[in-house]
């Protein structure tokens, strides 16, 4: 992949994320932004073999919490990250988080996310429905989802975690 290319994914994403920012006012909702960090694979000898083992996964992307729908928090993800194939990845999606307990701390949903990456999928945009766990902290929620290994899209299962920082 060219530099271009990774810069034109890069200003993709900050345009994106720029555009949801800007309509932060009109729309009644919280705001966070998430950093992106880590990820593990679960069959490390496949992923070494692929080039698909990088675990440092440094991005930026912005979360919009609409409120509740069907006893869930919806929420929509958009961002960008640094991936196991060392490219970057672009995403956004739309989800539901339903607690697991009365303090709404542990929560549990799927988020239907459309991405983009040289990595998966051969370089083709998709959409994908991922599992998707959410521990809400004091000042941070700590978030993990898992990318199931399918055949042609994503060859090593792995987990990734995420913190997203609240705005107000």
């Amino acid at each position: 992949m060219s530099i271009n290319n990774i810069l034109m994914r890069i200003q993709m994403a900050g345009i994106l994320c720029a555009s949801l920012l800007a309509v932060a006012p009109v729309l009644a909702g919280d705001w966070g932004i998430n950093l992106y960090g880590l990820s593990y694979h679960w069959d490390r000898d496949v992923a070494r073999q692929n080039d698909l083992d990088n675990e440092f996964n440094p991005g930026l992307g912005v979360r919009y919490s609409m409120g509740s729908w069907l006893k869930a928090d919806a929420i929509i993800d958009a961002g960008a990250y640094y991936d196991s194939g060392r490219n970057t990845a672009v995403y956004a999606g739309a989800g539901l988080l339903w607690p697991l307990d009365k303090d709404k701390r542990f929560n549990l949903g799927a988020v239907l996310t459309a991405f983009h990456s040289d990595t998966y999928n051969h370089g083709d945009p998709f959409i994908a429905p991922l599992p998707f766990f959410a521990l809400r902290l004091d000042g941070v929620t700590l978030n993990l989802t898992h990318f199931p290994k399918i055949r042609n899209f994503n060859e090593v299962a792995a987990t990734a975690m995420f913190i997203t920082i609240p705005l107000h």
